[in-house]
């Protein structure tokens, strides 16, 4: 019987800052705690990177399961934001209840949060150098059954890791292909940010990889006329006359935290009119910039976009436009504390 190899924690003085990827890299401490008999129990802090669950769980088996993404950053002063938790902690409210799932309290969810940045803050990027502590909350169904209903007990847990930027060049433009593929049922788990969901984007990206695009856009699953969303990340616009920021609205749609961010500081920042709606695939010359956004994207501005046989290019396709710019500034100065941040928007972790 072969062995598990299980990864070993690396020594944070050794890591590159400032050349981190978004990839997987196990640090010291992550947070678990079980839902049994109907209420959760105490969490706690484990150096155990590996789930123990029952071969017949439901996650494995039909999909219960629910995750989320977040960032905490390190400030000039030293001190660690974490950015709209409780935002997170709603999201995964409507994931869970969306599947049948418990959810866990914002009280529960955010405190874990913080314990998992305090145990790990080692591997927190220093200031400067424009990497973040990724945490990835996640609620799994687990226990012995096999009908195909919702689970006996549940693990919620929250890991991190270091990480840089998820699209490499920063603000330099990435080029996109509509896929062929719906990423949701109009009527499914769209709006959920479950697992699900993401397997059945591998194959579209993989293909839109080989052509060598950043990833795939997909359309609305109903008509196939209107933009959804963009690989895993959601997508924004700006109207040619640069006076209206743009994005998508739709059942089947993630509701992004960082769209819901930039919609904010679109129109109380840069005082732009803001509006969610459909976004015609037919309709890109509306659009002098566009872009993707997410946690782990933050803004990918996008150079172009292959519809078919036709090419649409936003401004040069090479450097990002300047709305674009002044969006990404806003965002990630208030994420390091370098703006002021709307009110609840910064969590201190103490």
């Amino acid at each position: 019987m072969t062995a598990t190899i299980i990864p070993a924690v690396p020594d944070p003085t050794t890591l590159d800052w400032n050349n981190l990827g978004f990839q997987y890299l196990k640090t010291p401490l992550r947070y678990r705690a079980h839902w049994r008999n109907g209420a959760w129990q105490a969490g706690e802090l484990t150096p155990d990177a590996q789930v123990h669950i029952s071969e017949s769980s439901t996650a494995l088996h039909y999909g219960q399961q629910c995750f989320e993404g977040l960032k905490a950053y390190r400030c000039a002063d030293g001190s660690i934001n974490l950015f709209r938790p409780d935002q997170n902690a709603q999201r995964m409210a409507r994931s869970a209840a969306r599947l049948l799932m418990p959810a866990v309290p914002a009280e529960m969810f955010i405190d874990a949060c913080q314990q998992v940045v305090r145990a790990n803050q080692a591997y927190l990027p220093p200031y400067g150098t424009g990497g973040s502590l990724y945490l990835r909350p996640f609620l799994i169904g687990v226990g012995d059954t096999i009908a195909v209903t919702s689970a006996p007990e549940f693990i919620f847990g929250v890991f991190a890791l270091p990480v840089g930027a998820y699209f490499k060049g920063g603000l330099t433009p990435s080029h996109f292909v509509v896929s062929d593929y719906d990423r949701a049922a109009p009527n499914g788990t769209g709006a959920a940010k479950t697992g699900g969901n993401y397997a059945a984007s591998l194959l579209p990206h993989q293909q839109a990889a080989e052509r060598h695009f950043a990833d795939c856009i997909y359309l609305d699953p109903a008509t196939h006329t209107k933009i959804e969303e963009v690989g895993a990340a959601n997508f924004f616009a700006i109207t040619q006359d640069g006076k209206k920021f743009v994005t998508p609205k739709s059942s089947s749609i993630l509701a992004s935290i960082t769209k819901y961010s930039l919609l904010t500081l679109a129109r109380e920042r840069l005082g732009l009119d803001t509006e969610e709606g459909d976004v015609y695939i037919d309709r890109l010359s509306d659009y002098s910039e566009a872009g993707a956004c997410g946690t782990a994207a933050v803004i990918a501005p996008i150079g172009s976009i292959l519809y078919g046989d036709t090419l649409h290019t936003f401004g040069t396709g090479t450097e990002a436009g300047p709305i674009t710019g002044q969006l990404y500034n806003e965002l990630v100065g208030i994420q390091y504390g370098e703006k002021p941040a709307p009110a609840d928007w910064i969590v201190k972790v103490q």
